[in-house]
């Protein structure tokens, strides 16, 4: 969504490989041709094993999230995609940090890497207040929805898809509009409950950290871990 206005502007065509979403109107968009390519590592590896795309004409390779990406596991099939894109071309890792494997993705995939970091403090928030509460496990169910009930947008991060389902069900029963946002929902779902946050119809959202990263939302009053 981002990069289509700049897109339109300089007649680049742009098409978005994910999961979640029906992957024939993808190969589509691929097979017209497209100078930008947007995607995530498991649905690309579907579309080149379908004869949908190939990586060997790809001149600039952007891998977002490196740091995370190795962490959830994906580093064998980033590597096997990267392995695929001509050498010679200009690759660039945005990461938080540079251990765990992202220095192996630097000594392998960059040819003599310049570093460029951002100081982090540019984007520190001074004016959050934050608050450790020590809860009863028989008392966390009573003491989330309490929170949860009160003015204001809330979102709040579980680790496990169940954990969100559960918890999600729990406040709507106390009356809570809650929504679940994790992975085991399709991307048209995820969509569907981040619009209704954003515009108020749900006041809740209950997310595993993964499906919720890289989201905004404006006017956000509490986030609760």
């Amino acid at each position: 969504d981002a990069l289509t206005p700049y897109a339109r502007s300089v007649r680049l065509r742009i098409a978005t490989v994910v999961g979640g979403m029906p992957i024939g109107r993808q190969a589509h968009a691929l097979r017209g041709g497209a100078e930008v390519v947007v995607a995530t590592p498991g649905r690309l590896k579907d579309l080149i094993d379908r004869g949908d795309c190939l990586l060997d004409r790809v001149a600039v390779t952007v891998l977002d999230e490196a740091d995370q990406m190795t962490d959830m596991g994906f580093m064998p099939q980033v590597t096997a995609l990267l392995d695929q894109v001509a050498p010679g071309g200009q690759r660039m890792l945005f990461s938080a940090t540079l251990d765990r494997n992202v220095d192996l993705l630097v000594r392998r995939y960059l040819t003599d890497p310049v570093v460029h970091s951002v100081d982090p403090s540019a984007g520190a928030v001074t004016t959050m207040e934050h608050h450790v509460l020590h809860v009863h496990d028989a008392d966390k169910h009573a003491t989330t929805t309490e929170i949860a009930a009160r003015d204001g947008k809330v979102i709040m991060f579980l680790d496990t898809k169940h954990a969100v389902d559960r918890l999600t069900d729990h406040l709507l029963g106390s009356g809570v509009r809650a929504a679940a946002l994790h992975g085991g929902r399709s991307q048209s779902q995820r969509n569907r409950t981040l619009a209704q946050f954003k515009d108020g119809h749900v006041t809740v959202l209950v997310a595993t950290n993964v499906a919720a990263r890289g989201i905004h939302v404006d006017n956000l009053d509490l986030v609760v871990n």
